[in-house]
């Protein structure tokens, strides 16, 4: 089989700067989504659905938890040459810096993919939301004799402005590309495109930031040190020089670079028939097991929400909404277009009934309203929060705004009455 010539690469990204606060103690790559998830686990469970069973992610932020997800969470057959391992940038003899950017990442990490045999890499980003079928695209690489391929979606000419955008020819073979585009020069960048996106103004390529290269290519790429990134120096140097399949995707896909990004991401997915469809057994979203109980409703009108597992909730209402696990909602609270991403742990008994110990979860009696609440958050009872275009951006030790959304930071704590 050709998936088992195809080697994984998914970058975990840098700092993580724009999905601040979410990434203080977490890389991206270990962000939750959807409840219940990491979104580590879209590219990873991408790979699995494709067959592709031997994957690196490379990361140098906040590494410990990601780490810890993917050992909790992928086991294979001790018969089987499949695995997830996790690359942290290292000082070797050799180098002594940190990543430098997406192309470095796979340079200093270059001799653990060469202890194994392949013909391929596949190189994924680990902060994108999308289910895209591998072995289809690699079997186009393949078939095309391409030596790069890459994976381009078509946008419409408003956001062509803000990707690499990239021209082809009548056989998906790309001949140029140019970074954010200026506006008045899209009438010469259309590509050809299914009569479906025709239809709807997308006319253009953009990159996704999805890559296959031969195994002799990339390493003749990286042997040198002055690019660093794929993207902005790669790609663009190199389409002229060596065959560049463009591999047209016209399913969801949607990069979770900011707040507001990852806030619509996961809102998205209340709706009746999602974009991002977690109930399609042939794309199934693979994460860590958890043998937790049933989630118990009591008195709550819930409409267009999702609930995850081992929640307990007795709130009022719970509208267009994302319930984490272990999550906890008191008495006549009223949510209303929030994620809680819920908690790593129940309390006792005896804790929850302790006034001197803060309990997790949403207490009774509260507003919340824009709002994503981060892991083992302590919301007080009355507390009203009214996310919206109405704040400024802020940030203190509990809490943040970003573009209206207001973000409780893991494992705050918001005393009873509080007001934003």
């Amino acid at each position: 089989m050709i998936n088992n010539k195809v080697l994984a690469i998914i970058l975990g990204g840098g700092q993580g700067s724009r999905l601040h606060p979410l990434t203080e103690e977490r890389s991206k790559p270990a962000v939750p989504i959807a409840g219940k998830y990491r979104l580590v686990d879209i590219p990873i469970s991408n790979c699995i659905n494709a067959d592709i069973k031997r994957m690196f992610v490379l990361t140098q932020f906040n590494s410990a938890s990601l780490n810890r997800h993917i050992k909790d969470t992928y086991h294979f057959s001790f018969f089987s040459s499949a695995f997830v391992d996790v690359l942290a940038a290292e000082q070797t003899p050799g180098n002594k810096g940190w990543f430098q950017g997406t192309a470095d990442a796979v340079r200093q990490s270059m001799h653990h993919f060469l202890r194994h045999e392949f013909d391929y890499v596949l190189i994924l980003s680990g902060d994108q939301l999308y289910q895209m079928d591998y072995e289809l695209m690699i079997k186009a690489h393949k078939k095309s004799n391409a030596k790069i391929s890459i994976a381009t979606i078509p946008v419409n000419a408003k956001d062509a402005t803000g990707f690499g955008i990239l021209k082809a020819d009548e056989d998906s073979i790309i001949k140029s590309f140019v970074e954010k585009p200026d506006a008045s020069l899209l009438p010469d960048w259309t590509s050809e495109v299914s009569d479906e996106m025709k239809a709807e103004g997308r006319n253009y390529l953009a990159s996704m930031g999805i890559y296959i290269f031969n195994r002799d290519l990339l390493i003749d790429l990286m042997a040198d040190d002055s690019t660093i990134d794929f993207g902005k120096e790669i790609i663009p140097q190199n389409i002229e020089k060596h065959k560049t399949l463009s591999y047209q995707y016209e399913g969801y896909w949607t990069d979770i670079g900011t707040i507001d990004s990852f806030f619509e991401a996961n809102l998205r997915l209340t709706k009746d028939i999602p974009d991002f469809d977690l109930y399609d057994k042939s794309k199934r979203i693979y994460t860590r097991a958890r043998m937790l109980p049933t989630t118990k409703v009591s008195g709550t009108t819930l409409n267009k929400t999702v609930v995850s597992e081992g929640c307990i909730i007795s709130a009022s209402k719970i509208e267009n909404s994302v319930i984490g696990i272990r999550s906890r909602i008191g008495d006549e609270s009223n949510l209303i277009n929030t994620y809680m991403m819920g908690s790593d742990y129940y309390q006792s008994l005896e804790d929850v009934d302790n006034p001197n110990i803060n309990t997790l979860g949403i207490g009774s009696r509260c507003f919340i309203k824009n709002a994503i609440l981060d892991k083992n958050c302590s919301i007080g009872n009355d507390v009203r929060i009214n996310g919206g275009k109405h704040l400024e951006d802020v940030e203190t030790d509990t809490y943040a705004v970003r573009d209206g959304i207001v973000v409780i930071k893991k494992e705050a704590v918001i005393p009873n009455g509080f007001v934003l």
